[in-house]
């Protein structure tokens, strides 16, 4: 017998979580109750929550906060009235969206809401950023971090931080894309991405004001498999301050150590860029960006110097990639071999975009060796949070390559 498997990925799973969902912090008169209500759409005539959960057969649903505020300490968490992905507009429908399709466009605002100055795009697959770019358009922008990672953004969930504009939504509608999301989409925008089927089209007004997030804390959970809750306060990345970087400094048996090159002011702003990109990747995590844009993206490695590795292996992967589709118009592995072959000279001799790029490193390193994978590359600036035994080691490194590097002081990791 056989089995037609694309059925599972049509299929919409029944839920049956109530309502309401409520959690109370602490008891008697100082106790304080979130109350969260599930959200639902108006889907082909009827209410439908989301799709499925991460897996077709898994049942899932979206609540948003509307009643309860929680202050820990001195901070007050994000409270009621103050949606984003909660308050979703859906446009045309083929497909609603499951869970991985809002924790895509979780992430990605969660990385936008810092990146406010300049028309930004960051596209998400698998809660983690395939491409991020800021550039001085829209389309710009999202071009940009569409060629950072062609290949990865096929399916992707594509973030924009400025209302979709005719030329934006035509670039777009060339590619397969699973989620758009932006502030809003000018007059006839939406019929342009329509042509896409599945395509899920998401309005959410509250973009207009994206800055209001950054900095805000909410309670983050984490559930295992006993059932058990991890509650922790959010993540928020510190040194956005490009002026405010300062050169790596540490002590080691009674002597300073210092990098002897300061930044340079394009430095700084692919130092804060890459910084915040960092953010929403899953660690252990390094990431190279360039120009503001991305150029690798090493995830969820379990030592520093793979994932340097990885990340410095994947600019060569996606940089040839992009010269064989821009020059012949066919991706990498469908290009002929003798045109491989010189567009791969041509990118080694490029080293994969790297030289004079910006390393970040969301967790310190512990030995040069980490760092000395984009050092040999031509990286000559880092980022990272510092704090190793050997942050000598690492400082003396950086001053034998010319590089700079800054200290943030603070941890970035995600799991």
């Amino acid at each position: 017998m056989s089995t037609d498997l694309k059925k599972a990925y049509r299929t919409i799973v029944a839920e049956h979580f109530p309502e309401t969902l409520r959690l109370t912090f602490g008891e008697g008169e100082r106790a304080t109750t979130l109350t969260y209500r599930k959200v639902t759409w108006e889907v082909e005539g009827e209410r439908r929550g989301l799709r499925y959960g991460e897996n077709p057969g898994q049942e899932a649903a979206l609540y948003r906060l509307v009643d309860g505020n929680l202050v820990l300490g001195e901070v007050r968490l994000i409270g009621p009235g103050e949606e984003l992905v909660c308050a979703a507009t859906l446009h045309q429908f083929g497909k609603h969206p499951g869970k991985i399709n809002l924790t895509d466009a979780d992430n990605a605002l969660n990385i936008l809401r810092y990146l406010t100055r300049r028309p930004a795009c960051a596209i998400m697959k698998h809660n983690n950023p395939s491409g991020v770019a800021v550039a001085d358009s829209l389309v710009e922008a999202y071009l940009k971090a569409d060629l950072a990672d062609r290949i990865a953004a096929f399916g992707g969930c594509i973030a924009l931080n400025r209302p979709v504009d005719r030329d934006t939504a035509s670039e777009i509608a060339r590619r397969y894309a699973e989620v758009v999301l932006a502030p809003g989409f000018e007059p006839g925008v939406v019929d342009i991405l329509a042509k896409r089927k599945n395509l899920r089209i998401m309005e959410i007004r509250a973009m207009e004001r994206l800055e209001r997030w950054a900095g805000r804390r909410f309670v983050d959970l984490k559930s295992l498999i006993d059932g058990g809750l991890i509650a922790q306060v959010s993540f928020v990345p510190e040194c956005l301050d490009p002026a405010a970087l300062r050169p790596a400094e540490c002590q080691h048996q009674g002597r300073t150590y210092r990098v002897q090159r300061a930044p340079t002011e394009a430095e700084r702003e692919d130092m804060v860029f890459g910084w915040i990109v960092e953010s929403g990747v899953s660690s252990n995590s390094v990431i190279y960006v360039k120009d503001g844009v991305t150029v690798g993206i090493g995830t969820g490695e379990q030592d520093r110097v793979g994932v340097a590795e990885i990340a410095r292996d994947k600019a060569y992967r996606k940089l040839a990639d992009r010269r064989c589709f821009e020059r012949f118009g066919t991706p990498y592995h469908e290009t002929p071999e003798e045109r491989r072959r010189a567009v791969d000279e041509e990118v080694r001799a490029e080293r994969g975009g790297l030289p004079g790029a910006v390393m970040v490193s969301d967790g310190f390193f512990p030995f040069r060796d980490g760092l000395e994978v984009g050092l040999r590359e031509g990286v000559r600036a880092v980022i990272q949070p510092g704090g190793s035994l050997n942050d000598h080691e690492v400082i003396e490194a950086c001053n034998e390559h010319g590089a700079t590097m800054v200290f943030t002081g603070q941890r970035s990791f995600r799991h």
